[in-house]
This record gives C-alpha cells, structure tokens and sequence, in this order.
C-alpha cells in the first residue's frame, strides 16, 4: 500500500541508478512502490580511472535494477548518459517527455565519491571530473527538468542527493565535499528562482550508508587514515552516532519520497540530514 497515494502516475527521472545495491536503485524502487512511472539513469559502462569498474553503474545492471521495478507491477525505462554532457541531460529529460508525456519530479544522484587522496596530491583531472559530475551534471539536470515542469505547469519536485559532507569537512575528500557544499548552495538558488512557479528543490545529506560505493570508501578511506581495523572504525562510528547504527538505503528513499510527496509542499531550499543524529545542522 503506497504512503503517498498523490505519488501514483507521477512521471520521475532517477540519475546514478544503475547499481543494484546503490542509493539510486532504492530511491527508484521507493518511487515506483508509490506508483511514479521511472527513468533510470547511469554512465552504463566504465571509462578508466575517472569512471572505473567499482565505481559506476553499467548497463546491465541499469537493466537489472529496471527489471526489478517492472517484475514487480511498475513502468520503468532506461538511459545510458554522461552527466557531463549537456546534451545527454537534455536527451535524458526528454526521454521521460517522450515515453511518459511529462516530468514532474527529478532525482540527482548521479555522482563521484571515489576520487579521493591528499590535496597535495588531489590531480586538475580528477578534481575537475569530480565536480563536474557532483555539480555541473546536477545543474545540467535541474536546467532541463526545471524548463520542462514550467513548460507543461503544475509545479514539480526536485530532490538533490548530497552528503553529510555537503555540511562537514571531510579530509582526503576535498573535491567530493566541495561539491557537496556547492551543491546545497545551488539548491538554495534554485529553489528561490523555481518557487514561482511550483517546484520546490531540496537536498538530502545521508551519513555513511553501506552501499558499494559506501563500503568502498569506508575500506580504502579508512586505511589512508590510519585506521587500524573495521572493528576500530565501527566503534569509532558508533561512538559519535546517537542512533549508533549506519544509515540504510531505505532511510534516505524514504526521506526522497517524503520530499516528493504533497506532505512536503512548502518545503524548499533546505538540506535534510538522514544520519542518525551525527550531522545536526
């Protein structure tokens, strides 16, 4: 039974939902429970160090996860895209216009968060790939979503997928949380230009969740930082965590469904921490 009933037939394009375990899978099965018609988006194959194996979501398992939505009674098509070409954002949203007749709610999740190291280190390659996907693609997909949802009216809803180090530093995560914390800036700035006309924009800040990407860096992270063991890291964790627990996939889909739904209607320009109490501001 859908929480969200107002959800049904609602038109959404889902960005970085292309890995099974992923926050884009769960936010997209969250979405297409309540009844939203999907477009699910990832890179769809790896490209070297900038877009390697573990970090992206290929095209098979795009599909996997789009099979999923449909086995169990839901519409969901697929697309394969650069978030850093503006012309496969545009085709993107114009995907959805095309298969379904309307975008009324857009997810930008699509990111990288495993270009991490020293700042000293930190190359203009990577810092450059890191925010242009992180920012420059969820411009790019507000840019497109935003002209469709005032084009046809009635408003819309975009929800951005930031971090807990959209708010906090983070060491050797210079380029991943300067992103971040743009990204809540063009949240902001959004949302005072789209009110007008019905869309809201918001952001969502997850703490450390358990996902491939998650695990990835936990592991490697941890190491460059000294930390001895995963029971040392875990004890630390829950040491500074009221809810002593990680966060979960289905937390932040259930945030992103809230943020989607009429119960959320005069909400706009903020950033909600989904972390268990550590992020309180």
């Amino acid at each position: 039974m859908a929480t969200y009933p107002e959800l049904a037939g609602k038109v959404a394009v889902v960005t970085g939902a292309g890995r099974i375990q992923g926050l884009g899978a769960g936010m997209a099965r969250r979405l297409a429970a309540e009844g939203c018609r999907l477009v699910i988006h990832d890179l769809g194959h790896a490209t070297g160090e900038i877009a390697p194996q573990h970090g992206v979501g290929q095209m098979a398992e795009l599909e996997q996860v789009a099979e999923e939505i449909r086995a169990a009674g839901g519409e969901c098509v697929t697309f394969a895209g650069d978030m850093l070409v503006e012309a496969d954002v545009a085709r993107l949203v114009a995907l959805a216009v095309e298969t379904y007749g309307r975008l009324d709610i857009l997810i930008n999740n699509a990111g990288i968060g495993y270009l991490v190291g020293p700042i000293v280190e930190m190359t203009q390659e990577n810092w450059d790939a890191v925010l242009g996907v992180n920012l420059r693609g969820c411009f790019f997909g507000m840019k497109y979503a935003a002209r469709q949802m005032i084009a046809q009216g009635g408003g819309g809803r975009i929800v951005s997928i930031a971090s807990q180090a959209a708010k906090t530093g983070v060491s050797l995560m210079s380029a991943y949380t300067s992103s971040k914390h743009g990204l809540i800036g063009l949240t902001r700035s959004a949302a005072l230009e789209l009110g007008k006309d019905g869309i809201t924009v918001n952001a969502i800040c997850p703490n450390h969740v358990p996902t491939d990407l998650g695990n990835w860096q936990r592991e490697n992270i941890s190491k460059m930082r000294g930390v001895v063991s995963m029971d040392e890291y875990w004890e630390r964790f829950r040491a500074r965590v009221p809810l002593g627990r990680p966060g979960s996939v289905e937390d932040t889909a259930n945030a992103c469904a809230f943020l989607c739904s009429d119960q959320a209607q005069y909400i706009t320009g903020e950033a909600m921490n989904v972390s268990g109490g550590e992020e309180y501001h």
